[in-house]
């Protein structure tokens, strides 16, 4: 399969389409601009009722008359352009393929996802997973989401992820209950220094630890439990004295620049611990003493150039975006605990002091979950995949595009078809506002447009993007690949049988795409590939708590694709946590940042007011104030579903750790999930 990396065919028919649009353009413009003068958002009436008189107000008095004017004297041109332009949509490429080196800021990233693909470990790997609804509609039509300024919301949007997903992971393991505590001082030390890099893809990292000059003094040895004599220490032996390797090295390396005992010429004598910092003095705490805390940091990216420095200055109400290496992390942390029952004491942030009121918060892990789950203020670290959903306005596009393809070198966009085509019974005026980006090459890729669309929802070409990528290589040089589809379902609320026939065809065409797409497809590839992992991604308005979807609750779909935060049809999970928001509160103060939505989504009085939650008779309509009980934790309509078994021989697929993430916060009406997924093969390292 050919992967299209222009809308059309040849260079002719894009330059008819851009003429075409060139035409239809001012009108387009005029009218989003005039009717989103008529559709303001709350903040805008806010600021209006707070200065009757305001600049803000009198230009709205000025441009609608002027916008009305220009509309009706461009119309003539757009009319010209759309008879070009129409006719044009029936040989437009469904999607546009687009590959790009990641710049100086996201090199290291896109260099270890390629030096990926030439080993694949025997005990496997693990990816990471996102998905979000960025509601980049044309702004008339974002304003009834209580959302405005698309192009700027775009430009964010891109900026949030990728800062997100390109930051240090640092990952704290601690074998034992007793020990849980590191101060937020020292964390930050760890993670402001120069580390060496260490794959997402490990399942245990090495431990790393800070510089000398973050130490201070030890009050015993860092290798040797409590009270172990020095013949027992594999520091203080003699033969250790004598050898010139070091004793924790199993490959014999001599003086190691990120060993913990190379970092001192003589550990005995100096008597410093190489991770304490001056608020931790006692030995209890230190994370290479007894408690066994292993502590794994991955580089950050060089330092961004000067013109990327200065393209990451945000203006007013672009709160919550990563603009240094040393923000918070604290969604970063993952407790394991060799007995179970511990308490944490998360102090890993300077600005996290909210009280948790249910097992909902950071990282931990409930009953026999047997994974990590989180609300996060930040997108995870190493993010390997991104789909998101709503990406119809085309200029929002482009801008999210080239923000995402300085982290992703592989980008899927303008998914879709517009006009009339195939499935289009009715006229497109927006795509499928499906963007897929990856870290790992595209192999080959398909749309589908789901012919069943109603109402308004019709007038989009909301469908199915199915994408084969490849993860690594075999000893036997056969391709190790996953496949991915992203989707949003049908949004009309009561219309379950619609949502379900969407299901099955996806299912359907889901199934024809990996028939045709997994055997030889040339005369030197003679071996089939390796399925690593089946991922469904995406918005499919209804949640699995809702009296009124049962239908879309029960559908086979969750037969064959596990998902992490369902118990079954219409239970999900204690930690489970609705990803729509109620678009009345977007800019109140307590949910203006990632974190302060963090602290909201953590409390379950909190998110009571600024979530939406599944339909019942018995609840009243207006969400803020109400003092009845409520079903779960909210609407939960974005998924990520997988695949568990089945698709090679002894291979497994196990979730890892889920997130749900506030870092969009104030740019869309959704949470964004991610979910990390290991993929076991059933060999051992040899």
């Amino acid at each position: 399969m050919v992967l299209h990396t222009s809308p059309y065919p040849s260079a002719f028919l894009s330059f008819l389409s851009s003429l075409s649009w060139a035409f239809v353009f001012p009108c387009y413009w005029l009218l989003d601009r005039l009717l989103a003068s008529c559709v303001a958002t709350s903040l805008e009436k806010r600021r209006r009722s707070q200065d009757p008189c305001s600049f803000l107000a009198l230009g709205v008095l000025i441009s609608t008359p002027l916008y009305l004017v220009l509309l009706l004297a461009s119309i003539p041109f757009a009319f010209i352009g759309f008879l070009l332009w129409a006719p044009l949509q029936t040989i437009r490429n469904p999607y546009i393929y687009s590959h790009q080196k990641p710049d100086k800021h996201g090199a290291e990233q896109g260099a270890s996802a390629g030096a990926a693909l030439a080993e694949w470990r025997p005990q496997g790997r693990s990816f990471c997973f996102g998905s979000a609804n960025v509601c980049l509609l044309p702004d008339s039509l974002a304003r009834f989401n209580n959302l405005a300024d698309t192009q700027r919301r775009a430009r964010e949007v891109g900026k949030r992820i990728r800062n997100g997903a390109s930051r240090p992971q640092i990952k704290i393991y601690i074998d034992s209950p007793t020990n849980t505590s590191i101060s937020a001082a020292s964390f930050c030390s760890l993670a402001t220094q120069g580390f060496r890099r260490t794959s997402s893809l490990d399942h245990r990292p090495e431990p790393v630890v800070t510089p000398e000059t973050e130490t201070e003094a030890l009050t015993e040895c860092p290798a040797h439990p409590s009270g172990g004599t020095s013949s027992d220490c594999p520091l203080h032996s003699t033969e250790a004295q004598n050898s010139h390797e070091c004793p924790l090295h199993s490959n014999a390396e001599e003086h190691a620049p990120d060993c913990a005992v190379h970092q001192f010429a003589d550990p005995q004598s100096s008597g410093e611990c190489p991770v304490h910092s001056n608020i931790i003095q006692n030995s209890e705490d230190c994370p290479l003493h007894p408690a066994g805390v292993q502590i794994s940091i991955t580089s950050p990216d060089s330092e961004p150039t000067e013109d990327e420095k200065g393209n990451h200055q945000t203006g007013d109400g672009d709160t919550g975006s990563l603009e240094s290496r040393t923000a918070s992390r604290e969604s970063l942390v993952r407790f394991h605990a060799a007995d179970g029952g511990i308490s944490p004491n998360n102090t890993l942030s300077q600005h996290r002091t909210s009280v948790f009121k249910r097992p909902i918060g950071r990282k931990r892990r409930h009953g026999d979950d047997g994974f990590d789950h989180e609300i996060s203020a930040f997108f995870p670290a190493n993010l390997d995949f991104l789909c998101l959903q709503e990406v119809f306005d085309r200029r929002a596009a482009d801008r999210l595009r080239r923000q995402l393809h300085r982290y992703f070198p592989f980008v899927l966009s303008d998914v879709g078809r517009y006009g009339w085509k195939g499935c289009c019974s009715r006229f497109k005026f927006l795509n499928s506002g499906l963007l897929l980006a990856s870290r790992y090459p595209i192999l080959d890729a398909h749309y589908e447009c789901f012919p069943n669309g109603r109402s308004e929802d019709a007038l989009a070409a909301k469908g199915v993007l199915f994408a084969k990528v490849q993860v690594g290589c075999s000893a036997q040089e056969q391709r190790v690949v996953g496949y991915i589809t992203c989707t949003h379902l049908h949004a009309i609320e009561g219309d379950a049988s619609v949502r379900c026939e969407q299901l099955d065809l996806l299912l359907e065409w889901g199934a024809e795409f990996k028939r045709t797409t997994l055997g030889p497809t040339d005369e030197e590839k003679v071996l089939d590939d390796q399925v690593a992992f089946d991922v469904i991604l995406g918005d499919l308005n209804f949640d699995n708590c809702s009296s009124e979807d049962k239908l879309e609750q029960q559908h086979s779909l969750f037969t064959h694709y596990k998902d992490p935060c369902r118990l079954g049809p219409g239970e999900d999970k204690p930690w489970a946590l609705g990803t729509y928001l109620d678009t009345s509160g977007l800019y109140d103060e307590e949910v203006s940042s990632p974190e302060s939505l963090q602290k909201v989504m953590e409390n379950e009085e909190g998110r009571k007011e600024y979530l939406v939650f599944p339909a019942s008779k018995n609840h009243c309509p207006s969400q803020k104030g109400r003092k009845i009980p409520l079903k779960g934790n909210g609407r939960r309509i974005d998924y990520i579903l997988y695949k568990e078994e089945g698709l090679q021989p002894d291979w497994k697929v196990d979730i890892e750790e889920f997130s749900f993430i506030t870092q969009l916060a104030g740019l869309t009406d959704h949470l964004s999930v991610a979910a990390r997924l290991v993929v076991s093969t059933g060999e051992e390292e040899t």
